[in-house]
């Protein structure tokens, strides 16, 4: 039996950026988390690093939509079937490329397969109310740093390079979560909207 919460109150014409993840709720990869990017920063790369309590396993970015549509999305997450499952953080690298890193990501080893099936399950779903593919396709990872320039690239791939097996440590993946992402003069701040956990 699914423990089904709703924890969300708006005005039904406020436009809601929102997304579909895992929070991260284990201090001890937080921690490794901080660790990690003191290292990027000591590179002296542009970076804008993403606060470790702002990280989370995205599966699905939704943009902005309408409270009827966030209502919609979340009965498309309640047809997921999923248990409870571990997922081991691991690795550090970027994409696109070394040759032009945008973002610096935390690899996802062990339970990758496992998200897979959750973004395959929730996709069909998600597109059929009207939201475009996207064009990257998922690839379960981490955000920890995008890159605004190129300066210092190459200590920035380097110490990339080096830490290419970095362990963060595992999490557990629980609940299932859409989440409002409301922007802010210091950074976004996220807040639960809804959440399935079985």
């Amino acid at each position: 039996m699914l423990c089904i919460k709703s924890l969300w109150r708006q005005e039904m014409s406020e436009q809601i950026r929102s997304f579909i993840a895992f929070d991260m709720k284990n201090d001890a990869v937080l921690n490794r988390i901080a660790v990690a990017q003191k290292l990027l920063i000591q590179t002296n790369a542009d970076l804008k690093l993403v606060e470790p309590s702002n990280i989370h396993i995205t599966l699905r970015f939704l943009g902005g939509s309408s409270a009827e549509m966030v209502e919609k999305v979340y009965a498309v997450m309640k047809k997921v079937k999923f248990i409870p499952f571990n997922v081991q953080i691991y690795g550090l690298g970027v994409f696109p490329t070394l040759n032009y890193p945008r973002v610096v990501w935390a690899g996802i080893t062990y339970g990758a397969e496992e998200l897979k099936s959750i973004f395959s399950q929730l996709e069909p779903g998600i597109q059929e109310l009207g939201f475009a593919p996207d064009a990257n396709g998922f690839n379960p990872h981490l955000t920890i740093a995008r890159v605004r320039s190129g300066a210092n690239k190459q200590r920035l791939v380097d110490i990339v390079t080096k830490h290419s097996d970095f362990d963060f440590g595992s999490i557990k993946a629980d609940c299932l979560r859409l989440k409002k992402s409301q922007l802010s003069p210091k950074g976004p701040i996220y807040s639960t909207l809804k959440e399935i956990c079985p």
